[in-house]
């Protein structure tokens, strides 16, 4: 898709189609389960007890969410911090991703809270020593950063074309008024988006650095922190890549290939950084030995690093994968599994209780409300870049949707 004069546009395509209805359902059954939850419990829904008061819900939905939300951060980064204009088609698709999977997040975590409705304490009742205290004030902050970086494409979407009778004209000087005001000010959301995320993706990683002998030593390391930050930072990239394919596969739209290559030949390095900082750490510490045990904890931690870090590392350093979509795609799911696998390991597998009399396993209410939650974002990312200016394509390109003409406003 790398043609001159391309705008971001709405797509024109058919919302339902068969992958859709399917995914609908998915989102469907899970919202049952929440339903379920907020009515009768956490008991009713989940496995959770007292010698595991956390599971998949925050190991993914939350601790794994906001890492592979990082793909906002890094694309304000690279596309208006450092001005790398040739990524700019790829800046709005990545806030969207981004914005949506905070917003989930954040759902994810009043789910898990045994008084849901206490969600808004943080913002009353501070408590300066907790790890999670700086996580929920940096993601509820960063959340609503996210959305005040969106509103410039919903005014591009609404202004002159609003026909609601006498609410027609305050509402479009409200557009008006928020698209010149957030056009002088939006650096100052973009800086303060970036620094928020690395301080709450590191803040993660200080909660289980506080677990003590719970967790395992294969990740329990004073250096947890900044490996989350580091993860975050590299899995960034790929995640741009990976939802703009998916995206042009399930749209139609041709795939921005040379766009991406380009930015596909930062992940190598960056991984480099993360699987050094890794196996420096695990040297230093003299934590190897675990690896002669074999257990779930060793094969997990395997397949974490081998798969998840050192064969797409290998894989970005390499010119002719990064040139093929197909190889630059896998490349990028790999990194993506392995970050996920990281946090999923961090959260769950490593942590082991020291009187716990069971071992925990997710039931099929969670399973189905993390699965559930994936199927809603995929469904409010298709309704938005069929109707938003996110998507940018030629003007006169058959799947550009046009939109109304702007009416004049006295």
């Amino acid at each position: 898709m790398e043609h001159a004069h391309e705008i971001p546009q709405p797509v024109k395509q058919k919302y339902f189609t068969p992958g859709m209805i399917i995914v609908t359902v998915i989102a469907l059954n899970g919202v049952a389960f929440i339903l379920a939850r907020f009515i009768f419990g956490l008991g009713a829904v989940t496995n959770l007890d007292q010698q595991f008061p956390w599971g998949i819900w925050i190991g993914i939905d939350v601790a794994a969410g906001v890492a592979l939300a990082a793909g906002g951060f890094m694309s304000a980064a690279i596309g208006h911090i450092m001005h790398k204009e040739e990524y700019e088609t790829l800046v709005r698709p990545a806030l969207l991703t981004a914005m949506l999977g905070y917003t989930f997040v954040a759902f994810g975590v009043m789910i898990d809270l045994g008084r849901w409705y206490y969600i808004w304490h943080p913002l009353i009742f501070w408590n300066p020593n907790s790890a999670l205290f700086e996580v929920g004030i940096c993601v509820m902050i960063y959340v609503t950063v996210l959305y005040i970086e969106f509103l410039p494409i919903v005014a591009e979407r609404f202004i002159g074309r609003v026909k609601l009778g006498f609410l027609t004209k305050p509402i479009e000087k409200l557009l008006a008024f928020l698209d010149r005001t957030l056009n002088k000010t939006m650096f100052i959301f973009i800086i303060a988006g970036v620094v928020l995320s690395s301080l709450h993706q590191s803040s993660l990683g200080t909660l289980m650095v506080i677990s003590g002998e719970k967790m395992h030593p294969l990740w329990q390391t004073p250096v947890l922190p900044l490996m989350f930050l580091i993860s975050a930072v590299a899995v960034g990239f790929p995640m741009i890549i990976f939802e703009s394919l998916t995206a042009s596969k399930s749209l139609g739209v041709p795939p921005e290939t040379k766009t991406l290559s380009r930015l596909s030949r930062f992940i190598g390095p960056l991984l480099g950084v993360y699987l050094a900082f890794k196996l420096g750490d695990m040297f230093i510490r003299e934590t190897f030995v675990y690896l002669t045990e074999f257990n779930l904890q060793t094969i997990m931690f395997l397949i974490e690093v081998v798969i998840g870090v050192v064969l797409p590392m290998l894989m970005f350093f390499t010119d002719k994968i990064m040139r093929s979509r197909a190889m630059l795609y896998t490349a990028s799911l790999l990194v993506i599994f392995g970050v996920f696998l990281n946090r999923l390991n961090s959260f769950v597998i490593a942590y082991d209780p020291p009187f716990d009399t069971e071992k925990y396993f997710p039931s099929i209410g969670e399973l189905s409300v993390t699965i559930g939650a994936i199927a809603i974002i995929v469904m409010l990312y298709r309704f938005f870049v069929l109707n938003f200016p996110i998507v940018s394509l030629p003007k006169d390109h058959p799947k550009a949707k046009q939109m109304p003409e702007r009416s004049k406003i006295s």
